[in-house]
């Protein structure tokens, strides 16, 4: 055997060149090829050039753009102040928020620290502005009730930071096709609701609510840097090219620049964004212990408060009525916490037995009035329903009684209807008959009719029409 083909067999003994590098099969390659072209963006992709233009357009705040944002942020804050959804949504659809902010991920993604330094400017241009127009418009509203869409837009949850980041995903590839008319950058403008926590800030500061203030702009701060740093993540996914300096000292100096605004404003939302999550995971965790774990027999949950405090430490305060729950079944509430994601948390039970006076005076009081209104709504509705009863009347079997009485009756109509006076108050109640019959009623047959009417439904005011010229 030569030495050629010692080699060759030694290559191809066991096979185990192939199972080093396998090759993907043909089915395997086709997936890929489909998986791909699904989601391949270059399709309808419009130029880097115009992309970068339209976004820039969108950053300036002058003319129309600062008109617009005045009125919308006015349309906002009365959306807020009566409580109308609509109108909030109205408001999120014509504000141009979404320009400055778009601005800064697309300044980051391109290495453009003028533009950076314009989209910055403009976005706390925007900011200002955009609070003094809501805090004018709220100390000169009559109406300074928190209502439940203000209220709603001062605590910042984990699905306010996906949204916000989702959206901003959702508004950078749209901003990046050449067809611009579609639904999503409008609806990004909904999602991600940047105008109606600036309002609420507004609020905040009108009516001298600073938690309104810091809560409301806490959320759209968050808002903000993580639909900025979609706008970066898709600039770079869609690899824009970066801009390049012949100073290279100022090509380092201008980086520097940029990393530090990046990470102050990043490294904040970041730890914020973590607090928040964490907070809302520890919530979802004790509100399912508290349904599946604290059911005892003869005692249940009135009610309950969970909290985790700034410093890291948690605790779930439950009160209990009824029979006095032992201690030992309360240890065996505790032991379960680790299994619901709450190891270190503190569990508080209340029962009737360990409050005090007042708080269960309080309590029960509030529980009482709570029936008493129950009991009062259900009375209510009863006596409607037996009015109802005693108004209607049996119009289908007084029908065929009224055909067996007067043969030649083709059609009948009996009804129990309300007369009322010009001021529109009732003044009585009268019952309406009307009949169809193919042949002349006598005088006799008609007052039988009524008196039978009188009787039958129980009212002495009968009116009786008759037709066909009858």
């Amino acid at each position: 055997m030569t030495a050629t083909e010692e080699k060759n067999t030694t290559g191809n003994s066991g096979g185990s060149g192939a199972e080093a590098n396998p090759t993907p099969s043909p089915s395997w390659r086709g997936f890929r090829r489909f998986v791909r072209g699904r989601f391949d963006l270059s399709e309808d992709k419009a130029s880097e050039s115009e992309v970068i233009e339209n976004i820039r357009k969108g950053i300036e705040f002058k003319g129309t753009n600062l008109w617009v944002l005045v009125f919308a942020t006015f349309i906002a804050s009365l959306g807020l102040n009566v409580n109308s959804t609509a109108v909030i949504i109205g408001a999120m659809l014509i504000s141009p928020l979404m320009g400055p902010i778009m601005g800064i991920g697309l300044s980051v993604g391109i290495n453009d620290f003028e533009l950076m330094k314009r989209s910055l400017r403009n976005f706390g241009f925007m900011v200002l502005v955009s609070i003094a127009t809501s805090t004018f418009y709220f100390v000169i509203s009559p109406l300074s009730n928190a209502q439940s869409e203000l209220l709603a837009r001062t605590v910042p949850t984990t699905y306010d930071v996906l949204i916000a980041l989702f959206g901003g995903l959702a508004g950078i590839v749209a901003q990046s096709r050449k067809d611009r008319t579609s639904t999503v950058i409008p609806g990004v403008a909904i999602a991600t609701a940047l105008m109606p926590p600036l309002c609420t800030a507004g609020f905040g500061l009108a009516t001298l609510q600073f938690k309104y203030f810091i809560g409301a702009f806490y959320l759209f701060f968050i808002n903000t840097v993580f639909i900025a740093i979609a706008t970066y993540m898709v600039v770079r996914f869609l690899k824009y090219e970066k801009h390049s300096f012949l100073d290279s000292k100022k090509e380092r100096k201008v980086r520097r620049s940029m990393v530090l605004i990046v990470l102050v404003t990043l490294i904040p939302s970041v730890v914020i964004g973590y607090r928040i999550v964490k907070r809302s995971v520890f919530e979802a965790n004790a509100d399912r212990y508290v349904a599946t774990v604290m059911k005892f027999p003869q005692a249940q949950v009135v009610d309950y408060s969970r909290m985790l405090r700034a410093d890291g430490s948690s605790y779930i305060d439950v009160v209990l009525v009824g029979e006095p729950v032992s201690e030992d079944a309360i240890d065996n509430a505790r032991l379960q916490m680790s299994g619901y994601g709450l190891l270190g948390t503190e569990l508080i039970v209340h029962q009737a037995g360990e409050r005090g006076t007042d708080d269960l005076s309080m309590l029960s009081s509030g529980y009482r009035d709570l029936l008493s209104e129950k009991n009062r709504r259900i009375d209510e509705l009863l006596q409607r329903v037996s009015t109802l009863k005693n108004d209607s009347l049996p119009a289908r079997e007084m029908s065929r009684e009224i055909a067996a009485l007067l043969p030649g009756t083709t059609r009948a109509f009996v009804s129990r209807e309300m007369t009322y006076t010009a001021e529109g108050a009732v003044a009585d109640t009268i019952v309406v008959c009307l009949l169809q019959n193919d042949r002349k009623l006598t005088a006799d047959e008609r007052g039988r009719i009524e008196k039978w009417l009188q009787t039958r439904t129980g009212t002495p005011k009968i009116k009786l029409y008759l037709e066909n010229g009858l």
